[in-house]
């Protein structure tokens, strides 16, 4: 399964905001075996991101969208998946009945402010789309197609992806090496290990650990057994982690 993920906001390009959802998303899906074969960032931009989730949808097994979705005027996430799919966007009875829930907790938590929500707005999914209601927002997420539409704010988007975790699995499982080889010495052997056993190694330095890190990635367990037992006679490579001094 390769999986496209498109985060939405004006803030990530500007710097305003750290990108946690990416990293957070890329994480939980390559735990459970999927590949991510795109992490695109893009403004609120409404034809933009209709144009990219268009693309993406044919190009990708589902692809992930994050960013605003309520009724504020930069929140367009929504209605941009829904220009993608060429539908119109509407309330259902599920979530309807779910905004006004919360709405009626939030009031209760804050009686002496007024809250003017348009509920039929907020509500609002592309028209035929799953519903994805939780209990840590007011507006929900939405399933269209192979299309995940979720919450921009972390701890929302977090329980979004709960309700739907179990739809993303693949066969892609890692293993991590460690090594205190200097990364040049060792580029002829991971090159090697690729081609003979068709898998993918990446090495990345890290200094303030004092070694270097492989992740060995295949599809077969028998692929990646090899490979790492092979890597580990190789380059000097040990399965927890070395430290050298680097000076």
């Amino acid at each position: 399964m390769e999986v496209a993920l498109i985060t939405v906001g004006d803030e990530l390009l500007s710097g305003d905001t750290v990108n946690t959802n990416a990293n957070w998303l890329a994480g939980e899906l390559s735990d459970r075996g999927v590949a991510v074969g795109k992490i695109l960032s893009l403004p609120d931009d409404r034809a933009l991101i209709a144009e990219h989730v268009r693309e993406d949808a044919a190009a990708f097994d589902a692809v992930i969208v994050t960013g605003g979705i309520g009724s504020t005027p930069d929140d367009v996430t929504m209605e941009a998946v829904a220009d993608a799919f060429d539908r119109e966007m509407v309330p259902t009875d599920l979530t309807r009945e779910s905004v006004e829930r919360r709405l009626a907790a939030i009031r209760e938590r804050v009686p002496d402010r007024e809250f003017d929500v348009d509920v039929a707005a907020e509500a609002s999914v592309p028209e035929g789309g799953r519903p994805l209601v939780t209990e840590a927002g007011l507006a929900p997420g939405c399933v269209v197609e192979n299309v995940y539409v979720m919450p921009g704010i972390p701890d929302e988007l977090k329980a979004t992806f709960e309700t739907v975790a179990d739809e993303f699995a693949g066969d892609r499982r890692s293993r991590f090496l460690y090594t205190v080889e200097p990364e040049s010495n060792i580029v002829p052997a991971l090159r090697e290990a690729m081609d003979r056993f068709d898998v993918a190694v990446g090495c990345y330095p890290d200094r303030e650990a004092d070694h270097n890190r492989l992740k060995v990635t295949a599809t077969a367990d028998e692929a990646l057994d090899a490979a790492a037992s092979w890597l580990l006679a190789n380059v000097d490579a040990s399965e927890t982690p070395v430290s050298r001094d680097w000076d």
